[in-house]
């Protein structure tokens, strides 16, 4: 089980595929956060020791370029079209890889692969 804070922009079906596989799944919408600014979502990643869940690109950028702190993202390439392959690959990360591992890591998700990239340490 991996303990999860989702994006708003995740689709309604995949938030119910994760909870149904037994993945503990916060959204950002529960949390009052759906109008939040990225760097506070990351930040709410550490406050609530949960992988980020999202289909934003623009994570990448805060996470490498910016150097913005997280507890690991994963990106989901997804489209209503090819749900079906994104949910087997997003299950097989989630199989293949431990929580904390995957906490150090941005992972992209998209029909038929995953790839894996470590993130910049936190600093003690």
């Amino acid at each position: 089980m991996m303990r999860l804070l989702v994006d708003q922009d995740v689709y309604h079906f995949t938030i119910l595929w994760l909870r149904q596989e037994g993945h503990s799944v916060v959204t950002a919408r529960e949390l009052g956060m759906h109008r939040a600014e990225d760097e506070a979502l990351l930040q709410k990643t550490l406050e609530l020791d949960r992988l980020f869940l999202t289909r934003d690109k623009d994570f990448g950028a805060l996470v490498f370029l910016k150097a913005a702190l997280s507890r690991g993202v994963i990106l989901l390439r997804i489209t209503p079209t090819d749900f079906e392959e994104v949910h087997q690959q997003l299950q097989r990360l989630l199989r293949e890889h431990t929580e904390e591992y995957l906490k150090q890591c941005y992972c992209v998700v998209e029909p038929h692969r995953y790839r894996l990239r470590s993130l910049p340490q936190l600093q003690a």
